[in-house]
């Protein structure tokens, strides 16, 4: 939402909103003139008519209840009211698009093309779901024809977009609040798939090849049954030297400073892209070397008595495998791009949404139990009911179930989480929390923190 706005403002737009928590983005939004209200209620659609020559459009997002007083009133004031999907699909629709969308990799694989196609001098309009490092912002009005766009899907709304160019990382089952089964994921990605002028693929998601022909396929496992592929040759904690093949020929080799084989295959579906849109190549092995991760992917907080804490938006058991594995690499290999390698991995899940922990806790249960020591945060809702069935404290079951030798511990708070924190981390623990929630918050209420008096040595810690 606060990229569309963003978007929309720098296009001449007069642009209002909401919204409950200050923040770096909307601050940015204040700060290019747009009108935020700290509180949702009727008055704000009052105010923002009042002596206006046109009526307002009204934009929402599917996490606006129907008892919304903003929705109310605007329902009252009989306005037109879109559904966020609905503007983007216009968007998409007036100028050639690139849309990535699947369970996994959307933000970072949008990240890296906007990234690329901007070093290559195009200046896409860009609507990610995530900070771009390269446009400190999650929304960029560009001066090209050329826009970039993450399709959540969520809801199934992305079935409206219509792109010259569409990209589908991964398949998997996911949000389970919307879809009954994978089949019917499947099936809304299938509509996507349609409106798309040409669609690109991961050869290397069983789920989308057993489904889909797309135009093209990407993979990091094969050059032979593929258009496009990034062979590693080199993999350690810090960063992925691979071969790049473009239709069975060698292009070169890209240093890809994002560890991880999921890393990898974000940067290789960005670079179809780009070569399909006709980007040399040259340029994007250039520009790859200066790749950073779009906020919350592993994203480094800062250093808390001796401790780097990281922050990750993993709320999927694959998601968090491979945060899990990716940090693991750094401490196998000695080799990490944090200010230094850790010791010890700490891992810190917020479990997101009751009816997901609910149909994943045994997936979940498996991957945690790859850390060294793993704290639970309650589940944060999202707007769910709560259910009496599952909680935080029923994954710590199943974790200990499976690794019995593992230090697993629920908290009731974040308060209590905090002090956890404090009586059971040491110097050099890499501390990784993750989860879509307000987990984030960790390193802020840490700075808060006075000295604990249980540190161990480096040498006791590891």
């Amino acid at each position: 939402m606060s990229a569309l706005a963003l978007i929309l403002a720098k296009r001449g737009c007069s642009v209002s909103g909401s919204d409950q928590r200050k923040s770096h983005t909307i601050q940015k939004l204040l700060n290019q003139g747009i009108t935020v209200f700290a509180s949702q209620q009727a008055s704000n659609i009052h105010a923002i008519c009042k002596n206006k020559n046109l009526s307002p459009l009204v934009v929402v997002s599917t996490a606006i209840p129907q008892n919304n007083p903003e929705l109310q009133a605007a329902k009252a004031a009989r306005l037109k009211i879109l559904h966020r999907s609905d503007l983007l699909a216009e968007l998409i629709q007036d100028q050639d698009s690139i849309v990535v969308s699947g369970t996994h990799g959307k933000t970072t694989t949008s990240t890296i093309i906007t990234t690329l196609l901007s070093h290559s001098g195009m200046d896409p309009t860009a609507v990610i779901g995530g900070r771009v490092p390269f446009l400190d912002s999650n929304g960029h009005a560009g001066q090209s024809k050329l826009l970039v766009a993450e399709a959540d899907e969520s809801d199934g709304s992305l079935i409206r977009f219509k792109p010259s160019i569409g990209l589908i990382t991964n398949l998997e089952l996911d949000h389970t609040d919307h879809y009954s089964d994978l089949n019917h994921l499947i099936k809304t990605m299938k509509a996507f798939g349609k409106g798309c002028q040409q669609l690109l693929g991961n050869y290397d998601c069983p789920n989308l090849r057993a489904n889909f022909k797309p135009s093209a396929w990407w993979s990091t496992q094969t050059y032979k049954e593929v258009e496009f592929a990034a062979l590693p040759t080199s993999i350690n904690g810090k960063e992925t030297i691979a071969n790049i093949y473009e239709k069975n020929l060698l292009l070169g080799q890209i240093k890809l400073p994002l560890p991880g084989i999921h890393n990898l295959n974000n940067t290789i579906a960005a670079i179809a892209a780009c070569r399909v849109q006709g980007i040399p190549f040259h340029r994007l092995q250039k520009a790859i070397e200066t790749l950073q991760a779009p906020s919350r992917r592993f994203d480094f907080q800062g250093d808390w008595n001796g401790r780097q804490i990281v922050d990750d938006y993993a709320h999927h058991p694959s998601e968090v495998n491979a945060t899990i594995e990716m940090a693991r690499l750094m401490i196998k290999t000695k080799q990490s791009p944090l200010p230094k390698v850790p010791k010890r991995l700490v891992a810190i899940f917020q479990p997101h949404r009751y009816s997901r922990l609910k149909k994943f806790v045994h997936e979940f249960a498996v991957t945690l139990g790859k850390a060294d020591f793993v704290l639970l945060a309650p589940v944060y809702g999202a707007g769910e009911m709560h259910d009496q069935t599952i909680n935080s404290n029923v994954l710590a079951k199943r974790i200990k179930k499976l690794y019995p030798k593992l230090n697993v511990l629920a908290a009731k708070s974040i308060d209590e989480l905090i002090l956890l924190i404090q009586q059971n981390t040491f110097k050099d623990d890499l501390i990784l929390t993750m989860g879509a929630g307000d987990i984030n918050n960790i390193w802020t209420r840490l700075q808060d923190q006075p000295n604990s008096n249980q540190w161990l040595s480096t040498q006791q810690a590891a």
